[in-house]
């Protein structure tokens, strides 16, 4: 993940930083309770893709 695109990119839905989980590769939006989904090095930031935290 290129730490400059994490600085400049922001949840669809609640306008916030997003966070990388390294781990589980995707990016989290804690204020949306969502995570978006990263695939092939590609970020999906869809609110459709986006999947509710556990």
């Amino acid at each position: 993940m290129n730490e400059t695109l994490l600085n400049i990119i922001a949840c669809p839905v609640s306008h916030t930083k997003l966070e990388w989980d390294r781990e589980n590769n995707r990016l989290i939006s804690r204020e949306a309770n969502l995570f978006y989904p990263i695939e092939n090095g590609i970020l999906i930031l869809l609110p459709e893709k986006a999947e509710k935290l556990a």
